[in-house]
This record gives structure tokens, C-alpha cells and sequence, in this order.
């Protein structure tokens, strides 16, 4: 088995933290910042300890579904996430969000593998491409005074990333 790692370092200019974590939990509004997001149902969302919700991201020429179960430790500013179910092997990470003076820092780490040695070198790349992309899209549509610390070319809002379906 071999795991993939996807790390997206941020920072959120003039903003609290409590402010930042409270917005990057609402899995809710995911869909209609990031392109790569089909739907992103909550289940059981914040202000709860304990979360579920259901992703369906865009991938290759389908949807990457899972359903996962989340963490929230506000006064640690984390979030720990795992697949319950779905298409990957294995699923797993967090969301840090600490303040910096008058900044936040976010950190996104997550593991995943299909479980698929042979394809790895295929859908591995695609699947990092499009998580860190959709946090991207994400802190960047919630928060416009962010600055990611890898430059990621996401585009213009309304343009397509690659691998969306369009309707003809």
C-alpha cells in the first residue's frame, strides 16, 4: 500500500482564527467555491464535537465519492477527518488554523490510497491535483486576502478546470 500526501499551506491575511475555522468547516458552501465539488452533504456539521458528511468530487470522467467522518476541536483549532466509506482504500487528515498575529495560518494535510498498486501512478496524480485544488478554490473564495504558500494555477472563477464535465 502505498499512500499519497497532499499538504496546502495558507495564509489568511487580517482575520481570527475562530472566524477562519468556523467558515472552513462549513463543508456546505465547498460546492459553490470549488468547481471540483459536485455536492458535499452534512450530516451532522459544527458546532457539534462530532461530524459526518458525504463528498462527490469531480474525477477523471466520473465522481469520486466517500462519506466521512469528522473531529471538530475548536480550541485546538484542528479538524480530523476520515473516510467511513467510499471509493479510496484509505482517507484521513486534518485542518490546523492558528493565528498569527494579526493573521491565520491553515494547514490541510490528508493521506489517501485507492488500494490500486497498479493504477497508482495514474489516479494518484489526478486525485492530488484535485483535493488540493478544491481547498485551494475553497480558503481563496472564503477568504480573498489568502495567500497560498505553493502557487497553484486555479484559473478565473468562472473558467472550467480540467477534467469537468461541460454541458454542451
Amino acid at each position: 500500500m502505498t499512500v499519497r500526501r497532499v499538504e496546502l499551506r495558507a495564509l489568511v491575511r487580517t482575520e481570527r482564527a475562530e472566524e477562519v475555522f468556523a467558515q472552513v468547516v462549513r463543508w456546505d458552501r465547498y460546492a459553490e467555491l470549488a468547481p471540483h465539488v459536485e455536492s458535499a452533504v452534512v450530516h451532522t456539521g459544527y458546532p457539534a464535537t462530532e461530524g459526518s458528511s458525504s463528498w462527490e468530487l469531480h474525477f477523471r470522467s466520473g465522481l469520486l465519492r466517500w462519506t466521512e467522518h469528522e473531529r471538530f476541536e475548536p480550541g485546538r483549532g484542528e479538524v480530523h477527518f476520515e473516510q467511513a466509506d467510499g471509493d479510496f482504500d484509505s482517507f484521513s487528515g486534518t485542518w490546523e488554523v492558528r493565528q498569527d498575529g494579526p493573521d491565520v495560518r491553515v494547514t490541510f494535510v490528508c493521506d489517501f490510497d485507492f488500494g490500486i498498486p497498479s493504477l497508482e501512478g495514474i489516479l494518484d496524480p489526478i486525485a492530488e491535483r484535485v483535493i488540493t485544488e478544491t481547498v485551494a478554490w475553497t480558503l481563496t473564495g472564503m477568504f480573498p486576502r489568502t495567500e497560498l504558500a505553493t502557487d497553484l494555477p486555479l484559473g478565473a472563477k468562472d473558467e472550467t478546470p480540467p477534467g469537468i464535465p461541460t454541458s454542451a
